[in-house]
């Protein structure tokens, strides 16, 4: 076996034309395995003393004269093997002094324990499936480098196992979700991601263009308007998990390309729209953490109970004693700034207001907590509360202090709407870059009758950071965007 290397690089290049020149294929095209890893360790009882044949990367190699442990790893997890040369034949043996921490292998051998209790397979085959020509993190027991593990997630999962937990974690909420949400009669659909106009959120959209048509098209920022008009031909329960975009800044919890599901119900309003949100978050809770609780960091958060009921302009109140609800705009944002709170650039009351609550309320929201009836002009696309006009009947949900979902009883009215784009529209033009634009067909499709609709969007990134603990959005996101290296 190989002593000290001074080149890792230079020494693996060596190694893969000696393969060459054996004759073996060090990328071959296929290779059939009887089992995967997890499943010899599972399954011992019945396979002890038989055959099978696996495959994985090598992750430890130690060589003791005749004799070899290696530890193979696949999704399932990792097993040790055991080579021998009276076994394999001096060339077999010799042969395997080409391989290398990071080699891709399949082996075929015989299940057994060893005297410390360890499952391994006896090797009696090999076979290379694909050299690798770069080392692994010199400590590659604990990539730690945190840019690094989000610019090369392979290297991420290939040496921190936990991360594809985080992972399989966020497969099985979309699982979840998406069988909740069958099983009550939703349809599954998709709409557009390069749009003509973009809306569904105060957002500041990507930009691209058609060629063909001449046409500048946008990122979609959200799919509201698209799913309501689905409902307004209808189909009275759809949802769509999607892809939406948002020229943003990023932090611990923005990314600019993230997944949301959104899904809206005929006849109902956002009282429904809340009860059936906690139901499915409880599902999917149970179903990827097998019970009713969620994390935030390292606080687990049980969210089996009854879940807080607020009014937005209340916890304002509440936490600084000065009514938000009256008020010029220049006496909240004087206001807002003695309490130490940015509205650089804030252009209305309702925008002042979201400031104030992000900065001084919505850190404290460490359980469930339903945040109810904004200020209309924060939701230009929610109808007026029915007994406050001033209020639109509107919550968002925050757990952990994060903003988990937001919900409408959504506007059904064309001419009301209308009027509120047009407000938005008056925004643009004083230089709001995250204001609704008018959409005329939208307008047409709401003409023609939009039953009462409650709408829920939600964030699956979020969600899947409380599912799973993790600090950062990026934790979830396989490939999170990032500034290019060395910038």
């Amino acid at each position: 076996m190989s002593g000290e290397i001074t080149d890792p690089i230079g020494h693996r290049r060596q190694k893969l034309e000696r393969l060459r020149e054996r004759g073996i294929n060090p990328y071959p095209y296929r290779f059939v395995r009887s089992h995967l890893l997890g499943q010899v360790q599972t399954g011992f009882a019945d396979l002890e003393g038989k055959t099978v044949t696996v495959a994985g990367r090598i992750m430890s190699i130690r060589a003791h004269g005749k004799t070899c442990f290696f530890h193979l790893q696949d999704q399932t997890g990792r097993l040790q093997c055991y080579l021998r040369q009276d076994v394999v034949g001096e060339a077999g043996y010799a042969l395997f002094d080409d391989f290398d921490i990071g080699d891709v292998v399949g082996v075929t051998g015989e299940v057994f324990k060893t005297r410390t209790e360890e499952i391994t397979i006896k090797a009696h085959g090999f076979e290379i499936l694909a050299k690798s020509l770069l080392p692994l993190p010199e400590k590659w027991h604990g990539l730690t480098d945190v840019d690094l593990r989000f610019r090369r997630r392979y290297l991420d999962l290939i040496v921190n196992p936990d991360v594809k937990t985080v992972f399989e974690a966020r497969a099985g909420a979309l699982r979840a979700i998406r069988a909740f949400l069958d099983e009550r009669g939703f349809l599954e659909v998709e709409t557009p991601i390069l749009q003509p106009l973009y809306g569904g959120a105060a957002a500041r959209p990507f930009v691209t263009h058609h060629n063909a048509l001449d046409l500048r098209l946008y990122l979609r920022i959200a799919d509201e308007l698209y799913l309501k008009r689905l409902i307004v031909g209808g189909f009275d329960r759809v949802y769509e998990v999607c892809k939406d975009f948002r020229n943003e800044g990023m932090d611990r919890e923005h990314n600019p390309e993230f997944t949301m599901v959104e899904l809206y119900m005929a006849y109902a309003d956002y009282n429904d729209v809340m009860e059936f949100f906690r139901e499915l978050l409880l599902f999917v809770a149970r179903e990827v953490r097998g019970s009713e609780t969620l994390q935030a960091g390292d606080r687990v958060i049980d969210i089996s109970g009854t879940w807080e009921k607020r009014r937005l302009l209340e916890t304002i109140k509440d936490a600084t004693g000065f009514d938000f609800s009256s008020g010029t705009f220049d006496e909240l944002r004087k206001f807002a700034e003695a309490a130490g709170v940015d509205v650089t650039g804030k252009k209305t009351r309702g925008h002042i207001i979201d400031a104030v609550f992000s900065h001084l309320v919505q850190p404290r929201l460490e359980k469930p907590t339903f945040i109810l009836d904004h200020p209309r002009e924060m939701s230009p696309l929610a109808k007026a509360h029915r007994v406050d006009p001033q209020l639109a009947e509107r919550f968002e949900l925050f757990i952990g202090g994060k903003e988990i979902g937001n919900a409408f009883s959504e506007l059904t009215d064309p001419d009301d709407q209308r009027e509120r784009f047009a407000a938005q529209k008056a925004l643009a033009d004083a230089g709001d870059e995250e204001a609704h634009v008018m959409d005329e067909d939208y307008l047409r499709a709401l003409a023609h009758g939009l039953p009462p609709t409650g709408g829920l969007g939600f964030g699956v990134d979020r969600l899947v950071m409380l599912l799973t603990g993790a600090a950062s959005i990026r934790d979830v996101i396989l490939f999170p965007t990032m500034r290019p290296e060395g910038t």
